[in-house]
């Protein structure tokens, strides 16, 4: 029996940045997965540890699963969360399956807030928003590992958590 060959399907991005005027930094992560957009809401696959080590760096207790408590926490710890891209072809969940990327308008989000940093998550985030808006923005992004199920070995590295401390930095240094 041959594999079912799957076929990119061009989608759109589902949901707004999260932000308000005193958001600080922005999360930048690809685009939305599967089970995120099934779930409503940014980085919501059980397995995805976002939320988890977004609390640990920070020092402060994970947000209810509901999306009104993911956005009061970001609001509180002046975060902005977005995605780099407004529309692709994807296949699935892989990033690595990304065609035809658009990038979201970044510009009119940075001059009405105080976001000073940018920071992607995943190799593919970083790649796609310095390709594509950094020279737009005129702000490099910074990388931090991705949070996902499929990155799970990296999550035990020093190195993972190091990354992400840059995020608590940022906070306190603006």
């Amino acid at each position: 029996m041959r594999k079912k060959e799957l076929s990119a399907i061009k989608l759109t991005h589902p949901w707004e940045c999260i932000f308000d005027k005193h958001s600080k930094i922005l999360i930048l992560g690809s685009f939305p997965s599967p089970k995120s957009r099934q779930n409503g809401f940014y980085y919501g696959h059980p397995r995805n540890i976002f939320w988890q080590t977004l609390s640990s760096i920070l020092g402060k207790p994970q947000p209810a699963a509901d999306k009104k408590s993911k956005i009061a926490f970001l609001l509180e710890n002046r975060i902005a969360l977005w995605d780099v891209l407004y529309s692709c072809d994807i296949i699935g969940a892989s990033d690595s399956a990304i065609t035809n990327p658009i990038a979201n308008k970044f510009k009119p989000l940075l001059h009405t807030s105080n976001i000073s940093t940018i920071f992607t998550t995943g190799k593919k985030a970083t790649e796609l928003f310095q390709t594509l808006c950094a020279n737009e923005v005129g702000i490099n992004s910074i990388y931090l590992p991705s949070t996902s199920p499929a990155n799970v070995k990296a999550h035990k590295s020093a190195e993972f958590l190091e990354r992400w401390e840059l995020v608590a930095a940022a906070l306190e240094n603006s």
